[in-house]
């Protein structure tokens, strides 16, 4: 056929090699949402049964405000075992070659590039000194930041071999997540969340906690997967949901969730992927009741049944 995909890249041989990796995500240890962690609402929806790996894992969507999680979600020791052993094996299962920390710092570099191309203009001759980098795997974009704008950068990572990676930069290290960050008195002039909102287990404190420690006059920088595009892209939900990203966002629910922890969008910007959706802002008031519209939950939902339903035409 035509579009078949060559023998090595098989769905069949892709279940092969993750079911090689003997990882018992059923058997893992787990904790049930009560309610949405964006509106607080508990009118809930299963929009998914299974992630693109083949694991059981159930997404929900809040009727409400349109955020999609997955429920019952790992526990955050049984997430701190999987980026320790389980991550990149899987990631490289998935896509047929070896993803790890030193073959992602290519990649690394060229979204460092971009995105520092996009920060530029609000960081230039404002004087700041301090970056904190959140879920900065090996350091590759807090190391390009820093050079180019002279910052003093630090990198929170859960993944031990990736901050391993940050740590042979000569940058400061936390081994952790945010949610269990303690700065003390310390704020930080440049706060980045690059490739890592969706991974975290708790978005609205995690923002919460960025608001605290990011000078007044800093700047925020956060890029999501956008759901949407990921399962329009794919014409498939369940491919388009992964254990590794607990929460599914679109640009409506990210825009809330900032608005909310008291941050206003400087700029928006697109990537090259037609994937991320990026986001430079500055500390501001919060409004604590910022909410996706009605007719955008509602147009969202509608979309995920037309996915779930109508036959792809390519």
């Amino acid at each position: 056929m035509k579009n078949a995909l060559p023998t090595s890249d098989s769905p069949a041989n892709r279940s092969s090699r993750i079911a090689a990796l003997g990882y018992d995500y059923a058997g893992q240890p787990k904790r049930e949402a009560a309610r949405c962690n964006l509106c607080g609402g508990n009118h809930l929806v299963i929009v998914a049964h299974r992630d693109r790996y083949g694991y059981p894992a159930e997404a929900r969507g809040c009727l409400t405000c349109g955020l999609v999680f997955i429920d019952p979600v790992l526990t955050e020791d049984a997430y701190a075992h999987f980026y320790r052993g389980v991550y990149r094996p899987l990631v490289s299962a998935y896509h047929g070659r070896l993803i790890d920390a030193q073959s992602i710092q290519n990649e690394q570099q060229v979204y460092a590039a971009e995105r520092g191309d996009v920060l530029a203009p609000f960081v230039y001759e404002r004087g700041y000194q301090t970056m904190l980098d959140i879920g900065g795997s090996t350091g590759v974009v807090a190391h390009a930041w820093a050079s180019r704008f002279g910052l003093t950068a630090t990198v929170i990572d859960p993944a031990p071999l990736e901050i391993a990676e940050a740590h042979k930069l000569g940058l400061e290290t936390v081994t952790g997540f945010i949610e269990r960050y303690q700065p003390g008195s310390r704020s930080f002039d440049v706060v980045a969340l690059n490739q890592t909102v969706d991974h975290l287990l708790d978005i609205a404190a995690s923002l919460a906690a960025i608001r605290r420690v990011i000078a007044q006059t800093g700047l925020f920088v956060v890029d999501i997967v956008d759901f949407r595009a990921a399962y329009l892209r794919n014409w498939s939900v369940e491919e388009a949901i992964k254990i590794d990203h607990p929460f599914y966002l679109t640009d409506d629910t990210m825009r809330a969730y900032l608005r909310r922890a008291g941050f206003d969008v400087l700029r928006t910007d697109f990537a090259a992927d037609h994937l991320h959706i990026g986001y430079v802002c500055a500390p501001a008031a919060p409004t604590v009741i910022a909410l996706p519209s009605v007719e955008a939950v509602s147009a969202f939902f509608r979309e995920l049944r037309f996915v779930h339903n109508a036959p792809a035409t390519r």
